[in-house]
Parts: structure tokens; sequence; C-alpha cells
């Protein structure tokens, strides 16, 4: 199956908390992941657009909860980085409740897609990540970004190594996915995933 392509893609909002959050009835998909894994790039990259979601060379540099509607038929949602070791303990803190705040109360999440770097070995705040969302029950997907910067059989590799590790605590995998902002790796497997979500909600 192939998507639609992204026609639309707007900056709708940015949101200290979830009670400021655009109220809407549609499906909603968030990104998130260690600061500097590429996500703001991954986010360009998906929609089309090279500065919808702004890039930086400074970790952290999301703060808040940054809504986008895309086709005006569901939104991206751009959440602020964890495990930012240069923030101070009290921006830490702040940013950690937004995140929780947002997976406990944003009323239409449908998938939260955790980003990692496909050139690490499993770091323990990404698991430890992963694993408290088990416990909240709340539906995810990993990707992993900078595909480029490896050859497809060490790529290959380093995600299988990561599957193995994973299922030490998991009985099964969650959707899993290979990406490179650069060359566009991954965009079109990751639009179908979220049209045919989409679809099964709405229709």
């Amino acid at each position: 199956m192939s998507s639609n392509p992204v026609s639309s893609a707007v900056f709708v909002c940015s949101s200290p908390d979830a009670s400021k959050m655009p109220t809407h009835r549609l499906p909603e998909y968030a990104f998130i992941g260690r600061s500097n894994v590429g996500k703001s790039s991954l986010i360009n990259m998906l929609t089309g657009q090279k500065n919808l979601a702004h890039t930086s060379a400074t970790p952290g540099k999301t703060q808040m909860i940054n809504h986008f509607l895309i086709n005006k038929a569901w939104y991206i949602v751009d959440l602020p980085g964890y495990g930012y070791a240069k923030a101070s303990k009290s921006r830490r803190e702040v940013l950690g409740n937004i995140i929780r705040d947002y997976l406990s109360n944003g009323q239409q999440m449908t998938m939260l897609f955790v980003l990692l770097d496909i050139r690490l070995e499993p770091q323990d705040i990404d698991l430890d990540f992963i694993e408290q969302l088990g416990s909240l029950e709340i539906p995810f997907a990993l990707i992993f970004t900078k595909a480029d910067k490896l050859g497809p059989v060490a790529a290959k590799r380093y995600v299988e190594a990561y599957k193995s590790r994973l299922l030490e605590q998991w009985e099964e995998l969650p959707p899993i996915f290979i990406t490179s902002s650069e060359k566009g790796i991954g965009r079109q497997e990751l639009l179908d995933y979220i049209n045919t979500i989409t679809q099964q909600i709405t229709n």
C-alpha cells in the first residue's frame, strides 16, 4: 500500500502543558527521544518541509508540546527530549513533567514514536523510558534514526542486538522502523503506518 503524500503540514501551537493544547478529535502521533537524536530532522523529512520543526546543533531545543496539523487529518506532536545532561536538574524536572503530563492527559494521543540513534548500544535511559511506557500501557513504536551513518549490514546488526535486549523484558516487540532523514529512508513506511491507523480510527 502506498500512502497519500503529505499535501499540507502546518504548525499550530506550542503548549506548556496538556491543559493548553488545542481541542480536537483527530489522532495525534507523538515523537520523543533523547536530545540530539534527530527528532526535528525526522519530522521535517516526514512532512517534506525543511524548516517545519526547528533543527539545532544545540540539544534540548524543544521545550514545549508542539502541534503540527498534517493533511487536516492528523497531528504530529513534537515532545521535549529527555536525558539532556547539560540542563539543570530543575529544568530536567520541568521537561519530565511536561512529558508525563502529555502521556497521561493527551486525550487524542494514538501512538508514541520513541526515537533511538541506530549507532548506539542500548542506553539505560532509553530502556527505562520504554519500560515505563509498558507499565503505563501506552502504545508505542520504535524509530531508529541516522541509518545513513552505518552500512545496511551494520544497521541491521545493531537493530537485531536491540531487539534481543528488549526481548529480555518484553514478550513481544513493538513496531520498529529504520530511518534516515538525510536519505529519506523509512519515510514511506512510516507514513503508510500512520495513514493505516488513521483510516482505521476515522472510518
